[in-house]
């Protein structure tokens, strides 16, 4: 039971992140709008970088390119909350029950992942040489993120047995 609940509780706390992050993109729009403009037009990169020609300095672009962000970050908060709800609601269930329910969950952390792998690391970080930046530079903050959303998935994905066990 404590680590049905554990699991529970761990998942709806990357949901809880990912909404806190979606309302700071939304109540505090042009602060962060401005990491994402630094980004994307590679402004604060080496002086002599030759990959500067993968800049997006198109206003429309990057606007577009914040959206998706908040979507995704909006779909990251939905699946892991509902998920941790789901699970929160067969908490007491067989663990057959238990483990079926976790698909929501994982489908959440999943995407948790991929986002700040290869939204933040792989597309930020290297596609826009987003490391060169002392700045504008969000690598650490997302590997810290990818950390603890891939324990958690670890964590959740282990199989749950019976309540007796």
């Amino acid at each position: 039971m404590a680590t049905r609940i554990s699991k529970t509780l761990l998942v709806a706390s990357i949901g809880l992140l990912a909404l806190v992050i979606v309302l700071n993109n939304l109540t505090d729009y042009n602060a962060n709008f401005r990491y994402i403009q630094h980004v994307l037009s590679m402004d604060t990169v080496l002086v002599d970088s030759q990959l500067t020609w993968r800049a997006v300095t198109s206003l429309g672009l990057q606007k577009a390119a914040y959206g998706v962000i908040i979507g995704i970050e909006s779909a990251i908060a939905a699946l892991c909350l509902g998920g941790a709800m789901r699970l929160l609601k067969v908490v007491n269930c067989d663990g057959i029950t238990f483990n079926r329910a976790k698909a929501t969950a994982i489908y959440g952390l999943t995407l948790a992942f991929l986002f700040w792998f290869v939204g933040f690391m792989v597309v930020g970080g290297e596609w826009f040489t987003m490391w060169q930046s002392l700045e504008w530079n969000g690598q650490q903050p997302a590997f810290r993120f990818i950390g603890c959303v891939g324990f958690v998935l670890l964590y959740l994905s282990l199989p749950d047995g019976n309540l007796l066990e």
